[in-house]
């Protein structure tokens, strides 16, 4: 069985299949430490939540990314995707913590445009930062 595990396609197979998984559940979390509903804001238009929300699964998939390259294991992965998400998620709360004169969730569901765009590139930012430091 150790030999299924080196064969190219059922190794990415696998990296992909938790990825996506770690993507949802991720998301999940974010959505409960939002004020507003990610979905239904993004099924009324509102591009600033897309933006915010874009960045985030951007930002997942980028510290998955560096972790998939850098470990040999998919149990290393996980760990190393785990961790770079709550980084993430810590960023998060210090970009909300840095803007003491409005609040990022009700900006964004306010369709703040400028507000998403920023959310955005906090997330795709820190993701980098997050990746380089995977080993």
């Amino acid at each position: 069985m150790e030999g299924f595990w080196e064969i190219a396609i059922v190794d990415t197979a696998a990296r992909y299949s938790v990825v996506i998984l770690c993507m949802i559940v991720f998301l999940s979390v974010f959505e409960l430490v939002t004020k507003y509903n990610n979905w239904l804001e993004i099924k009324k238009g509102n591009l600033a939540v897309a933006m915010a929300t874009g960045g985030k699964m951007f930002g997942i998939s980028n510290i998955f990314r560096f972790s998939i390259e850098h470990n040999d294991t998919l149990f290393q992965t996980i760990g190393w995707g785990v961790f770079g998400f709550i980084l993430l998620l810590t960023g998060y709360f210090i970009f909300e913590f840095l803007t003491p004169s409005f609040r990022i969730d009700d900006e964004l569901t306010e369709g703040n445009r400028a507000v998403g765009l920023l959310s955005l590139i906090i997330s795709v930012g820190l993701s980098y930062v997050i990746g380089a430091t995977i080993v």
